[in-house]
């Protein structure tokens, strides 16, 4: 710990600041997330596999790790960058860690002691970009180099890196009132959580399992996941969402609601700096209701590119981008936010029972 750390991103723009972490040397896409607290659900999101997060608040680990609270089974995101590492935290139950112990029993690098503040402006006028840290190469113009050499995220299919194994269940099959088949293309636990507490048995399935695979299971509903990556480069998991189109009621969470967009012929893009936090402002266009969401994307559905037959159901108030679509006429249904939180408010927890209300229809 406490040894120089060097970020920089494509362009140029760099930032020396203090390691508290493992030492190391990643590469990836450099993001912002503007909630004030969750930096335990945010790292362990599979959704920021190979993404480098700046927390915007400034103070971040002093309530330290709560094991429980993890979204996957390790730390995914690349790497994290705080301005102030609060080395004491208080614990709230005897299993809670500090921060960096969590980070260094996961190989993760982390910086402390730069601007984040002006990093954030930066990514705001410029876009989010690649960029690497590094504790064994501080030498700017090397660093550069490697980071013009990785990959960028356009193009990038990371559905098969985030994805489970083998396929698990989560809740009681015999007490439930629903079954759910699940395609975990980096799925978060409290996603499971919620649907197991209205009710919910879910299988769910690793990302190359044939659609056949889940309808043998015979389930009332089927999930499709939050990820990470370029929805538009996942062509296996699109090809798979259109051959369950119609044959059971379908919703789908952030990447899983784009692959829906893509399988129904609707096409994604790019958004400059993505939407991630937990104030993000959502317009429900039934009610006319405005519910505060949590956010983690950087891609969107093209508005232009859409069916007839696919009605929006959310716009984000911020920049009027689509955050939720049903279809008119078969069972389908999603959101590019994430209802579940975890970090966040509960305000879009309605969603899953909106979900469940389907398959009863549709049963």
């Amino acid at each position: 710990m406490a040894n120089e750390a060097l970020l920089i991103l494509e362009d140029g723009t760099k930032f020396f600041g203090k390691s508290f972490s493992s030492d190391g040397e990643v590469f990836g896409e450099a993001v912002f997330n503007t909630s004030m607290a969750g930096y335990q659900e945010i790292i362990t999101d599979p959704s920021y596999l190979n993404q480098i997060v700046t927390m915007t608040y400034p103070l971040i680990g002093n309530y330290g790790i709560h094991p429980e609270e993890n979204e996957s089974d390790s730390i995914k995101a690349a790497a994290l960058v705080v301005r102030e590492y609060s080395k004491t935290f208080s614990a709230t139950n005897k299993n809670s860690i500090a921060l960096h112990t969590f980070l260094i029993n996961n190989g993760k690098v982390a910086i402390e002691g730069i601007d984040t503040r002006k990093l954030t402006k930066h990514l705001r006028d410029k876009g989010a970009m690649r960029a690497g840290l590094s504790t064994v190469d501080i030498n700017p113009e090397s660093l550069l180099k490697k980071v013009l050499d990785s990959p960028k995220m356009s193009g990038l299919d990371l559905t098969t890196d985030a994805t489970c194994a083998k396929p698990y269940d989560f809740g009681n099959e015999s007490e439930a009132s629903y079954k759910i088949a699940a395609y975990d293309f980096g799925i978060k636990i409290n996603i499971l959580r919620q649907l197991q507490s209205l009710g919910c048995f879910i299988r769910v399935f690793p990302a190359d399992t044939p659609p056949q695979g889940l309808l043998d299971m015979n389930p009332d509903g089927i999930f499709i996941s939050n990820g990470p990556g370029d929805p538009a480069a996942s062509k296996d998991a699109i090809a798979k969402i259109k051959e369950l189109l119609g044959k059971k009621p379908i919703f789908g969470i952030c990447l899983g609601h784009q692959i829906i967009s893509h399988a129904l012929g609707a096409e994604t893009y790019k958004l400059k700096f993505g939407h991630r936090g937990g104030n993000h402002p959502v317009k429900e266009m039934k009610t006319g209701k405005i519910e505060i969401s949590a956010q983690n994307h950087g891609f969107c559905v093209k508005e232009g590119s859409l069916d007839k037959d696919i009605e929006i159901t959310h716009v984000n108030l911020n920049d009027m981008t689509i955050e939720g679509l049903c279809h008119k006429k078969m069972p389908i249904m999603s959101v590019q936010y994430h209802p579940e939180n975890a970090p966040g408010p509960h305000d879009s927890e309605y969603i899953f029972k909106d979900f469940l209300k389907m398959i009863d229809e549709n049963r």
